[in-house]
């Protein structure tokens, strides 16, 4: 097919249509990790009556072109949306679907293209709302882990390379501790012009603030143990569309196939059927208008209204040992290790609670409040909540970093947002708190001396103190056993 874009390019894309007399409503596809691996998904669409469009965006795999991540999603996929209303098998309905960077193409097309070109109903799982969402947390630290991992095996390529970074990684353990962070491309041995620019978008917000002018119906997707989470729940509060659905469950990023530790057979869902199901009565203006879904309770198998919250309830820690402890860059806090060494001077404040008389229900954001001394211009504090269960297991439940730049050696208290969280802690679970200066390699490394971490070339270690009296956990606790919805009849009401 042809599509125009910045200029007149021959798109690769895939048309699966149902079998019989059209013309039928169509869901567009739009991806940059290959278009034949949605060949299943096309077929099931097909079968439920739905033309499947799939297209390798601009620059990817069978589509020429270069591709400039999240760039021309927009302008390409209206021209798509144009083409399909066109064909004499579409019926001139249109659900704009897709997951990560997919579902950013299916929103783009909802929130910025013109009338003409926007689809009836938008399905976006696990959204990559754009670079600025994807390279930060909301307050700025550097999400470097997945980032790096994304650009080695997606970026600046026609194809993709899904183990890139691990193969490096097994090459040369240290290759994320090279300074500075913007010559990773050359210790992967390839060319990663747009990697530098990554660091550089700072416009977080902008999809979500558009949102609230959304003209269609919305159904976003989500796991509690995703990096988009916060990102998923804050497109659905902002949706102004006539209806918006949430499901979120104890899942990755690969949803169902990748459950959490907590998941349980309620989780287990069908999201292929869901996406039908939801779709024509999108299509048909049969959802109730407002904000409903459903949330997985994770360690009960069960799922709850979304949106629901506990009230707060206050946790105060007592202190294990680091109270004055050292964030040292060149040792720093591992985000892929639930060890706390006990040698050595200490690398973290830890804190811990007594185990929980009864089981607890924690379903709603989370908190850490704290007054800390950092005696370095520039300062992250991470905190990090690890469930410690009777048997004696570890699992972490929560991270929040943050970024402070209080003068040297003054004490500030502040709070650090540790996400949300739908959980049942078991009786007698123990709830470890963890404050240290980083959470590597998952963050990138602060170097203490007030420069940028991505450009910066040296790194200092930074002397701490944590008033361990002034540490609060801010927990949102149901008040007493919730009763369980069933999820797709809150997302198909």
């Amino acid at each position: 097919m042809t599509a125009f874009g910045a200029a007149v390019e021959e798109l690769a894309t895939d048309v699966r249509l149902p079998a019989g007399e059209g013309p039928f409503p169509a869901v567009l596809v739009r991806t940059p990790y290959d278009r034949t691996r949605h060949r299943a998904e096309a077929r099931g669409w097909a079968r439920a009556g739905f033309a499947a469009v799939v297209q390798d965006v601009r620059g990817r795999f069978a589509s020429p072109g270069e591709w400039h991540p999240y760039a021309d999603e927009a302008a390409d996929g209206a021209a798509t949306v144009r083409w399909i209303r066109r064909q004499p098998w579409s019926d001139g309905r249109l659900v704009a679907a897709g997951a990560s960077y997919a579902a950013h193409c299916a929103l783009v097309l909802a929130l910025e293209a013109p009338e003409d070109a926007r689809p009836d109903a938008v399905i976006a799982a696990v959204p990559a709302l754009g670079p600025a969402e994807t390279a930060r947390e909301a307050s700025g630290v550097e999400r470097l882990l997945s980032r790096a991992g994304w650009w080695a095996a997606h970026g600046d390529r026609r194809d993709s390379d899904e183990n890139a970074l691990d193969k490096a990684l097994s090459a040369d353990p240290g290759l994320l501790t090279h300074l500075p962070l913007t010559t990773l491309p050359e210790r992967l041995g390839r060319s990663l012009p747009s990697w530098a620019g990554l660091w550089g978008h700072h416009d977080r917000g902008r999809l979500v603030s558009r949102a609230a002018h959304a003209a269609v119906p919305l159904l976003a997707v989500g796991g509690h143990h995703d990096h988009f989470t916060e990102d998923t729940v804050a497109l659905w509060h902002s949706w102004g569309g006539p209806s918006a659905r949430m499901l979120l469950g104890p899942w990755r990023h690969r949803l169902v196939t990748a459950p959490g530790p907590d998941a349980g057979p309620a989780h287990r869902l069908n999201l292929g059927e869901l996406y039908v199901r939801w779709a024509r009565r999108a299509l048909t203006g049969a959802l109730a208008p407002g904000h409903h879904g459903a949330q997985g309770l994770g360690g009960a198998d069960l799922w709850l209204p979304a949106g629901t919250s506990g009230e707060p309830r206050t946790q105060r820690p007592r202190l294990l040992h680091g109270s004055a402890f050292t964030a040292d860059p060149g040792r720093p806090v591992r985000s892929d290790d639930l060890t706390v060494p006990t040698d050595g001077p200490p690398d973290r404040c830890l804190l811990v609670t007594p185990p929980l008389p009864r089981p607890l229900d924690v379903v709603g954001p989370m908190s850490a409040h704290l007054r800390a001394t950092a005696h370095t211009p520039s300062a992250d504090w991470a905190v990090r909540l690890v469930a410690l269960t009777p048997e004696g297991t570890a699992e972490q439940l929560a991270v929040g970093v943050v970024r402070r730049t209080e003068p040297v050696g003054r004490a500030a208290a502040f709070t650090v947002g540790l996400g949300p969280l739908a959980r049942r802690l078991r009786a007698g679970t123990r709830l470890r708190l963890e404050i240290a200066g980083h959470h590597f390699p998952a963050h990138a490394r602060n170097p203490h001396t007030g420069d940028d971490p991505v450009t910066a070339d040296r790194q200092l270690a930074s002397r701490r103190e944590v008033d361990a009296g002034s540490v609060v956990l801010r927990l949102p606790v149901l008040p007493s056993r919730p009763t369980p919805i069933d999820p797709a009849e809150e997302i198909l009401r």
